[in-house]
């Protein structure tokens, strides 16, 4: 893939995203920018990444995805690369889940996941390679117990880049990354206690992420079907 590389990086205006697109346009790449309701964080982010074009979609519903895919290669040309950042969190007892609140949790975290990467992997196809990096988490990994939801839902993610890997090889690499403890100033006391329990003794930050997704954007080809958790060892412990 000589040149500049188009990535799309899905949930970008705001915290991690923000900063993966920040970073990736910093290093040379060309961004697009997907947003759902927070269009005035995704101007300030396409302003902070030289001008890159901005799209909605509401990553829920598969029509919006294959909507929003056929835009972005209108727009801004065949992707190179796809960063599947989009994502949501909530914190319910196990025992008061609804459907709707499933539903709600993977239709982003996880449904959406794949319908972006069979629509960014169809697009690289036409060039003969590519690279998808997927947002996962440490709830992938370890449970949660107030977030049973959320940790299948991320733990999907995990095993869904391990079958995509294999599914689209030998020509697109696809991986995972999966933050610990991001802090963002916000950090409530389950999150603290985390921290506490985390063997690097600090939080992380959305850098490390950034540094970790153009990893894996850069990495030889030879590296697929990988999870690579930026969580400090917290997730060893």
């Amino acid at each position: 893939m000589p040149g500049r590389k188009r990535v799309l990086v899905t949930g970008a205006a705001k915290r991690i995203g923000r900063v993966i697109a920040i970073e990736l346009a910093r290093r040379g790449f060309d961004v697009a920018i997907h947003y759902n309701t927070s269009g005035q964080e995704a101007e300030q982010v396409s302003r902070e990444c030289n001008g890159a074009p901005i799209f909605r979609a509401d990553l829920a519903g598969v029509p919006e995805i294959r909507k929003l895919f056929r835009e972005v290669r209108d727009r801004f040309g065949p992707l190179d690369c796809l960063v599947n950042n989009a994502g949501r969190f909530a914190t319910i007892d196990p025992l008061d889940i609804t459907e709707d609140d499933w539903d709600f949790i993977h239709d982003v975290n996880l449904k959406a996941v794949f319908f972006c990467c069979q629509e960014g992997a169809r697009q690289m196809q036409e060039s003969g390679a590519g690279r998808i990096v997927n947002v996962s988490s440490l709830g992938g990994i370890r449970a949660w117990a107030e977030h049973a939801h959320y940790c299948a839902s991320k733990a999907g993610v995990i095993m869904l880049t391990k079958a995509l890997a294999k599914a689209f090889a030998p020509t697109i690499t696809v991986n995972s990354v999966a933050p610990g403890v991001i802090s963002f100033g916000d950090d409530d006391e389950e999150s603290q206690a985390m921290i506490r329990a985390t063997p690097m003794r600090r939080a992380g930050n959305a850098q490390e992420v950034a540094e970790a997704v153009h990893f894996f954007l850069t990495a030889p080809d030879f590296i697929t079907a990988q999870t690579l958790a930026v969580d400090g060892g917290l997730s060893e412990r």
